[in-house]
């Protein structure tokens, strides 16, 4: 009778202490580990549980060591665990946390490039992103087409302006390639539902053409108006004597004004004394000025004035032209074509 007692009690304390571990499992890898701010968490190639383990202690989350380490051992997590950068979320939980790793669920980091930017500040803006692996920062400017597989010569306007998520490490090449294949698809797809009678023979052209619109306004419906009067003066053999193009010649030089003298400077951007389009894009297009490119608005006008305001009046003739730059520009440092 003693010892069935004897029995009896043990076998009850094994069922309390047994259950006292499930509950201590279940809520080492149920429960919130991170409590406050994201946490972020780099898992180097080859890393094993234990130091992937020990590298959550050291940042504070509050996962129980033994606990995540079975666990991930129990369902093969530890053989299938992901390196790279992961934020651990407010709230996540042991098993959740595993999870993520296993799915190589990465952080992923933003950079954008606005349309109207130049090459020089997509690169700048490259090369002072910390997450990002720098490749091109010592290759000289013409180099970097060929760098990347690019037919052409001259980068500029090739990068369609976007916000591109990467993880850490992504290389430069990897997101500016990226950038350059949204740039030929849009471009693409915008050529093939081009207007009819277009003094452009190349999307390349069109590039061009949509660059110079950019930077002539921000002002969405005045883009296929600018489109126009360019488009006009290219089939009537005008020179297109737009502002954009004179600045982007002068490179560095430009300070934030142009002279009279800037307008005679020798450049093969200087659309003041060549007639043409510029040789290369000016800037990175978005896809609304590529398409105002290849539907300019059908109207007479040939010139165009800044108000001041971001707006610009238009005019068919000189004399008309003349007088509006006689009222909004005359006595200010404006744009006239």
């Amino acid at each position: 009778m003693q010892l069935s007692k004897i029995a009896g009690y043990t076998l009850i304390g094994f069922s309390y202490v047994g259950g006292w571990i499930w509950m201590d499992y279940e809520s080492a890898i149920s429960n919130p580990t991170v409590f406050d701010k994201p946490v972020t968490i780099e898992i180097e190639k080859g890393e094993n549980l234990k130091q992937i383990t020990d590298k959550l202690v050291a940042q504070n989350v509050k996962i129980k060591p033994f606990w995540f380490k079975f666990l991930a051992k129990r369902n093969g997590a530890n053989k299938k665990i992901k390196s790279g950068e992961y934020e651990l979320t407010k709230g996540i939980t042991g098993k959740e946390i595993l999870a993520l790793f296993v799915q190589g669920k990465v952080k992923q980091h933003a950079i954008t490039f606005p349309e109207g930017w130049n090459f020089k500040q997509i690169r700048q803006t490259l090369n002072t992103n910390p997450y990002i692996e720098h490749t091109l920062q010592a290759l000289p400017f013409e180099t970097i087409p060929t760098k990347l597989g690019i037919s052409q010569h001259h980068p500029e306007g090739l990068f369609f302006p976007d916000t591109y998520f990467f993880e850490k490490h992504t290389s430069d090449v990897a997101i500016l390639k990226r950038a350059y294949s949204k740039m030929q698809v849009v471009l693409a797809e915008e050529w093939q539902h081009k207007a009819e009678n277009l003094p452009l023979t190349t999307p390349y052209q069109a590039l061009i053409l949509a660059s110079i619109i950019e930077k002539e306004t921000a002002a969405p419906f005045e883009r296929a108006q600018i489109a126009g009067v360019f488009s006009r003066r290219l089939q009537q053999d005008m020179m297109l004597q737009t502002d954009p193009t004179v600045i982007y010649g002068m490179g560095d030089s430009y300070q934030g004004n142009i002279k009279a003298a800037d307008l005679m400077l020798s450049t093969p951007y200087n659309t003041y004394t060549f007639k043409g389009l510029p040789p290369t894009p000016i800037a990175m297009s978005g896809r609304a000025a590529i398409h105002a490119a290849l539907h300019p608005d059908t109207s007479d006008t040939l010139f165009f004035v800044a108000k001041g305001d971001g707006t610009h009046v238009f005019s068919a003739n000189l004399e008309a032209h003349n007088a509006a730059v006689e009222t909004y520009q005359r006595h200010k440092n404006g744009t006239t074509q």
